[in-house]
């Protein structure tokens, strides 16, 4: 009875004390309010040579700094408190066990277990704690690099891929779900041409390297080319949307918040019904169709297990390219030399060579654990695979047994892209998330998103245009809407 008249009498008097630590945190807090208000509005009324927009996101990010060491000084307070109430609870007990006569040893060993949960509580903590601040500071890094500028909305279904023009007029296009592949006006966002001569989802679109010609692949186990004529809208001036920004970019989003199917797709749009060239040798969906460097040759990938070359002008089969166990994913070539690679569901991708007229060589690059989704060319002489097993890979082709290079991701990945002239890889995951890496696997920036802007369903593919004014990277998703970002990458490499 006394040991436990002993006990709530340290009950009690612990509550006491913190409650009055706690009103004494309550004062503290408003005071320091009181004394940091005063000259916040003293900086807000000098003058200055900063614009008003700078000096007001300035502000902002120096608020949630505050705010931020505040909860973490508000929390450390907390924890204080708690080693009190431990120390005194192991006090009485240190009482009661020699009243017991209990030996220190075993007194010790409790108190030790006792402080080596309080200290990983520290830890954990601080960890938290800073990591909340670092996120913040990669948030807003993100926001000033990366900034949504435009915003492609017209398709009826989901886009499978994106592609931008390589001589002028340069256009955007998209390949959707909905049957039609779409080409858009860059500055206004306005579509200019409808091509709807397939008959199934249209999943993927590539221009020819000179010509105003469009290669698209498609469900119906056909692969067109068409050619169109556009004339390009004059650009209206781009609103700043990064001042629209929320504050937190892991908002969660319904697919009630999809954008209006109607978009911008003038009922005026030109419509493209007949291919110049219908190429039909597979027996199972065309996933991805590319051309080769010249443009007097394409390749497709099927997943009928094959990739087949043929000629444009002819439309013949030159090459059907067997060898992958499972359904192909997607091919790409290069874009100086006669090399294909393609990608496969069985884990591995194979680099085709057809720089030797009479024969063709396959090399093939085993290293991923689940289907490879893409595998595209950069300069020099690597290949940059990325797959479901949410690793990305960046391979020499003279040592093909090992990568240089390894990026281990939260998602898996789909088709990737890679800014050839400052070697920036970009990665559309399933998560709704883009992200930005250098060739050695260093993180650089990830795409902003929130309940307003960016993508709202899985990212789908990617797609550089590093020689544009306005916007130098695109992306498409399953949202049925495209995407065009600036990317400030003279920045983006500084911070790195």
């Amino acid at each position: 009875m006394p040991t436990e008249s002993g006990s709530c009498s340290t009950a009690r008097q612990a509550k006491q004390k913190r409650k009055s630590h706690s009103l004494s945190i309550r004062r503290t807090n408003s005071s320091e309010q009181e004394r940091t208000g005063l000259p916040r509005e003293m900086l807000e009324g000098q003058d200055s040579k900063l614009p008003s927009s700078v000096r007001s996101t300035l502000l902002e990010l120096f608020g949630q700094i505050e705010r931020e060491f505040e909860n973490l000084y508000i929390e450390n307070l907390e924890l204080r408190r708690e080693i009190d109430t431990l120390n005194e609870r192991l006090a009485a007990e240190g009482q009661a066990i020699d009243g017991a006569e209990l030996s220190k040893g075993q007194l010790k060993t409790k108190a030790s277990h006792s402080t080596s949960q309080l200290s990983q509580k520290l830890k954990t903590t601080y960890k938290a704690s800073t990591s909340k601040i670092v996120s913040s500071f990669k948030t807003t890094t993100s926001r000033a690099v990366c900034q949504l500028v435009k915003e492609y909305v017209g398709h009826r279904d989901g886009i499978w891929d994106v592609s931008v023009a390589r001589t002028p007029p340069v256009v955007l296009g998209t390949a959707s779900a909905d049957h039609t592949a779409l080409l858009w006006s860059i500055e206004t966002g306005k579509s200019l041409v409808t091509y709807t001569g397939h008959v199934g989802s249209v999943n993927s679109i590539k221009f020819h390297p000179s010509e105003q010609l469009a290669l698209t692949a498609s469900g119906d186990q056909t692969a067109h080319i068409w050619r169109y004529v556009v004339q390009l809208p004059t650009p209206q001036p781009v609103a700043d949307t990064s001042q629209q920004m929320s504050g937190e970019d892991e908002i969660e989003c319904s697919d009630k918040d999809e954008p209006d199917v109607d978009g911008d797709v003038s009922s005026d749009c030109p419509t493209v019904r007949v291919p110049l060239t219908c190429l039909k040798s597979h027996q199972g969906v065309v996933i991805a169709a590319d051309w080769l460097v010249g443009g007097k040759q394409v390749v497709t990938a099927s997943w009928d297990r094959t990739a087949n070359l043929y000629d444009v002008e002819t439309s013949e089969l030159v090459h059907s390219l067997t060898g992958h166990d499972q359904e192909l994913t997607h091919c790409c070539t290069h874009p100086t030399q006669r090399l294909v690679v393609t990608s496969s569901r069985d884990t591995t991708f194979r680099l085709w060579d057809f720089r030797d007229p009479s024969i063709h060589s396959v090399n093939v690059f085993q290293g991923h654990t689940d289907t490879v989704t893409s595998a595209v060319f950069t300069v020099g002489d690597n290949v940059v695979s990325g797959s479901d097993d949410r690793t990305v890979k960046v391979w020499d082709l003279k040592n093909m047994r090992s990568p240089i290079a390894t990026i281990r991701t939260d998602s898996a990945i789909n088709r990737i892209n890679v800014c050839v002239g400052q070697k920036i890889i970009a990665l559309p995951h399933d998560n709704r998330q883009v992200r930005l890496f250098d060739m050695s696997g260093v993180r650089l920036a990830r795409l902003p998103r929130s309940s307003r802007q960016g993508h709202r369903r899985m990212v789908c593919c990617s797609a550089w245009s590093e020689d544009h004014p306005i916007c130098n990277l695109f992306t498409c998703g399953f949202d049925r809407q495209a995407i065009g970002w600036n990317i400030n990458i003279p920045a983006l490499l500084q911070e790195k």
